[in-house]
């Protein structure tokens, strides 16, 4: 996660960090949280399954996000089409799964 933070531009972190700035980093923060409770298997044959090849849905945020499979991978896509691969599947928590990703997921 860290360095996914690291490659954001310069002064992104500090800016977010700001007091002032709370609202905008719990919105950045929640853009990657999705409601429910969706294994790897689920996110893929949902993408698969669709017309565009794009499985749509909504994080906790509000934002839009879409998952895409390329060869042996999945990507999860922000609203501006920056796209963060799935490094990690299926963490399991005690209130749902992570799927750790390679990069900040970047609201509108």
């Amino acid at each position: 996660m860290n360095d996914a933070f690291a490659a954001l531009p310069e002064g992104t972190v500090e800016t977010l960090l700001m007091p002032e700035n709370k609202a905008m980093l719990q919105k950045v923060l929640t853009a990657h949280v999705v409601a429910g409770d969706w294994s790897a298997a689920d996110i893929i044959a949902a993408a698969r399954a669709s017309k565009d090849g794009f499985y749509h849905f909504n994080a906790v945020s509000g934002d839009a996000l879409s998952a895409q499979v390329k060869g042996n991978s999945v990507y999860i896509l922000d609203e501006s089409g920056n796209a963060a691969r799935v490094t990690v599947a299926d963490v399991d928590q005690s209130n749902g799964v992570i799927h750790v990703i390679n990069a900040v997921l970047v609201p509108k």
